[in-house]
């Protein structure tokens, strides 16, 4: 029912529009591999590790920023676009990581970070040297507080980290002047977008790296970047953090942001081979997230809906149905997503355990039986729960701070993936003592290198998985509709010929069903027209 890891093939999505079934792997950069045994992933530890991925099926990775940063979160506070932080490597490492992906048929997209720089860009420097209402400090946002001396902030915005949104400068004889806004850490001062200087600097920060070859770009915040100009305070109690998809907010899914998108849409069709843009958008209304899909704007968005909603029939399906209407309105793939750096790992969001695992790897049979194209997270594969218990003393997640130490942040999701080996870090690099956050040593039985061995492991029900998603025609990019189940159970078909059925009820179900089985996530019976399907698994079906 399973096959070995490695006998995938590697070719990817050959079709043009590639990125509307594209299976793309998520590689966050600092905890892939470690190639020096410094502590932190880089891009020779990247490249090294790329036939695992070719092996595993799929058609692209998508890079977490790797550019020159004070890593204040994570990378995501960028002091230089055009170059490589040297914990990650350098320029020719890239174009070396690059070409060897393509060798292999694996296409490459990287981060881009647009809504702000890190407060040591130059750009940031010269504004905070220079006179308010000067060009350099037009490229921020910067403002004059309320209040009798300018004490208060400019406006009542929250950080998505915790705290205000405001940061206050002083000169260097200490005395107070204006404020920046900082959406995030304070260390990610906002860019201004009314600045037309901005948007040529990122116009050429993208046809920098499409010369080098990359295939696309995934957008940080891409509802972000343009601002109500009035700044209006948001309403009492009113908070926004980084899973709040629906508030409706003066900072958040302007209309301004479309025309950004025009423009770069613009840059990306005028290089050859298919250069995709995708929109990481927290937008919870499916009719709003496809607007950034007009066929003039972004090739893709990820789905947060789906990664959010519950393990619950009726809600994936509610989630499913109309994802898939408000994305064929404007001609747009629809994109699946169980986890990233940003969320607890789906294993333990399912419950953990025994019992979180099996719900995850039914999840992800019905993720990529469904039209369109799907993210994974790197370590899904392997079933990686969340770390819960990192010692505070390594917390890295500027949340843990900003919250006053009372929210732990994403760190749980971001450990260095096992490889192989009997001791902690498991090959991710040379030495454990400077591994940048500690792998807990019961992950020795989730190593790739153990599960290449096991039939029965979760990355081989993921490779097999990939395999049947290329080979079946009914898979991928096209049309399905719901077949009749009995109730907390989702069947879904494809044509031609096939089905996945899933069972959310804590029993198992019984079911007439004439066909062959081509693959379970877990034990299952289908034998004289009579389907037997255990709580929390799925199947894929031939019919």
């Amino acid at each position: 029912m399973q096959s070995s890891p490695e006998s995938a093939p590697a070719t990817p999505a050959s079709r043009s529009d590639w990125w509307r079934e594209a299976v793309i792997y998520q590689v966050y950069v600092r905890s892939f591999a470690d190639s020096d045994g410094d502590g932190d992933g880089d891009l020779r530890g990247i490249r090294e590790r790329l036939p695992k991925l070719a092996a595993l099926g799929v058609d692209a990775v998508w890079l977490t920023p790797f550019y020159v940063s004070p890593l204040a979160d994570g990378g995501y506070d960028v002091a230089d676009y055009r170059d490589v932080d040297p914990r990650f490597g350098t320029l020719a490492d890239f174009d070396d990581l690059r070409a060897s992906a393509h060798g292999l048929g694996i296409r490459v997209i990287i981060d881009i970070v647009p809504n702000h720089t890190s407060s040591a860009h130059p750009w940031f420097d010269a504004a905070v040297t220079a006179e308010p209402g000067s060009p350099a400090r037009d490229r921020y946002v910067f403002r004059p507080g309320k209040g009798p001396d300018g004490d208060e902030p400019p406006t009542n915005w929250n950080s998505i980290f915790g705290g205000p949104a405001w940061t206050r400068l002083k000169r260097p004889d200490g005395t107070p002047e204006e404020w920046y806004l900082h959406l995030f850490d304070p260390e990610q001062p906002d860019l201004n977008w009314e600045n037309s200087e901005v948007r040529a600097e990122f116009a050429d920060v993208l046809r920098f790296w499409l010369d080098r070859g990359v295939d696309g770009f995934r957008i940080d915040v891409a509802h972000g970047m343009v601002k109500d100009p009035a700044l209006p305070d948001i309403a009492e109690g009113q908070k926004a953090d980084l899973l709040d998809g629906h508030s409706r907010l003066p900072y958040f899914d302007q209309d301004g942001v479309h025309e950004i998108y025009r423009e770069w849409r613009a840059i990306a069709d005028s290089y050859p081979g298919e250069r995709a843009l995708v929109a990481e958008a927290w937008v919870e209304d499916a009719d709003r997230v496809a607007r950034y899909l007009r066929p003039d704007e972004l090739h893709q968005a990820f789905n947060f809906e789906y990664l959010t909603a519950d393990w619950d029939a009726t809600v994936l399906r509610g989630v499913a149905q109309r994802s898939l209407a408000a994305n064929a309105a404007v001609g747009a793939p629809t994109t699946w997503v169980l986890s990233n750096h940003d969320v607890t790992r789906h294993v333990t969001r399912f419950g953990g355990g025994d019992h979180g695992l099996a719900r995850a790897r039914a999840a992800a049979l019905l993720t990529l039986a469904l039209p369109g194209s799907v993210y994974l997270y790197q370590g899904e594969e392997l079933g990686l729960p969340e770390v819960t218990d990192l010692p505070e003393d390594v917390l890295q997640d500027p949340t843990w701070k900003r919250s006053q130490y009372t929210e732990r942040g994403r760190d749980g999701c971001r450990v260095p993936l096992p490889w192989e080996g009997e001791e902690a870090p498991f090959g991710f690099g040379s030495s454990a003592e400077r591994a940048w956050l500690p792998v807990p040593p019961e992950w020795r039985t989730l190593t790739r290198e153990a599960q290449e061995r096991d039939a029965g492991s979760t990355l081989s029900l993921y490779t097999a998985a990939l395999r049947l998603r290329r080979s079946e025609p009914a898979l991928g990019d096209g049309a399905m509709h719901w077949g009749d189940a009995p109730e907390e159970v989702l069947v879904v078909h494809r044509d031609p010929g096939f089905s996945c059925v899933v069972n959310f009820a804590p029993e198992p179900v019984t079911m007439r069903w004439e066909g062959e089985v081509l693959l379970g996530s877990g034990p299952l019976r289908l034998a004289e027209g009579v389907l037997v399907l255990p709580a929390d698994t799925a199947v894929w079906l031939r019919r």
